[in-house]
């Protein structure tokens, strides 16, 4: 069947429309992001601003059209912390429905880091082991764990890169002095956290694959399937390196793309303080994410309903 993901993140708006059944690997057929960054136009007074929802309902219209247009059988739509966290949220879900003819799902931090730690599972396969799974979006940093496909922790903190952006940095580069602060504030929300043991830590979300390359991993032109991994210690070096760039330097680097740039000094600091707090050396990078794992987790469904190939199997063996 035809599925298409529309992911209302906190950066941007992603459509993607994928061939897939249930026991295949889901095929890209097309897709169109928009850049929104709805985690840094959150106003004073905790809600989305008006120019910001104008923005995203005609977003979504246009990914509705698009999915429409690309023969998608269902259309399945989410939004994460940006449109979950902001004040008024309810009225901007009403006119999105109303407007744009599209119920977005609002997914809460615990099903992002369960439905991308599925998505890292199947791509990795039973033989990881144990899964570490760190992902940094926008507005939020997933943490999960566990040995199956269900992870044993699920967590979700509120140290986003676009987040973190926002709040605590007052120019571009950033004093010094605000790095420091930003560092004692991820330590903060680090503090305590247990974890179950792991044999493998993974990566996903653009932040890290964005320092993963930069720390001389394969680009993206080399294909999903080559492997990329980053240290601590490479990434500690990136660290030192970018926290003296403006963002318009760092934008013009391989790999760095700009609509990202001026957030990736915030995501560096959340990935170091991350991977120091919870005793990582190295993560492997998984080009699967959420997306991936919505896509998952629906043919799943639609198996387990009976609607998927399994029933046709089930048939012919019954009769």
């Amino acid at each position: 069947m035809r599925l298409g993901v529309l992911d209302v993140g906190s950066n941007t708006v992603h459509l993607l429309v994928v061939d897939a059944h249930r026991g295949a690997h889901p095929w890209p057929a097309f897709s169109d992001k928009r850049v929104l960054r709805l985690a840094e136009r959150i106003g004073p007074d905790g809600a989305l601003s008006r120019d910001a929802a104008d923005e995203l309902v005609a977003a979504v219209a246009a990914a509705r059209a698009a999915a429409s247009h690309h023969g998608v059988d269902e259309l399945l739509a989410f939004a994460t912390s940006a449109v979950r966290d902001a004040a008024n949220a309810p009225e901007v879900l009403d006119r999105v429905r109303a407007e744009a003819g599209v119920d977005l799902r609002v997914l809460s931090g615990r099903d992002e880091a369960r439905l991308t730690f599925l998505a890292v599972r199947r791509w990795f396969g039973w033989s990881a082991g144990r899964l570490l799974v760190l992902d940094i979006g926008g507005g939020s940093l997933e943490i999960a764990a566990g040995l199956d496909e269900e992870p044993d922790t699920a967590l979700s903190l509120p140290l986003g890169a676009g987040r973190l952006t926002r709040d605590r940095f007052t120019a571009d580069p950033p004093p010094t002095d605000e790095v420091d602060d930003l560092r004692a504030y991820v330590a903060s929300h680090l503090e305590g956290i247990e974890l179950p043991e792991w044999d493998r830590a993974v990566a996903t979300s653009k932040t890290f694959r964005t320092l993963a390359r930069l720390a001389g991993a394969a680009p993206a032109s080399a294909g999903l399937r080559v492997p990329r991994s980053l240290t601590r210690t490479g990434l500690h070096q990136i660290l030192g390196f970018i926290q003296r760039i403006p963002s318009v330097a760092l934008a013009e680097m391989d790999g760095v793309g700009p609509e990202r740039a001026h957030q990736l000094l915030a995501g560096a600091v959340v990935a170091e303080e991350a991977m120091t707090r919870l005793g990582v050396d190295r993560v492997d990078i998984c080009p699967w994410a959420l997306r991936e794992g919505l896509i998952l987790r629906r043919l799943d469904t639609l198996a387990s309903a009976g609607a998927g190939p399994e029933a046709t199997d089930r048939a012919n063996l019954a009769g």
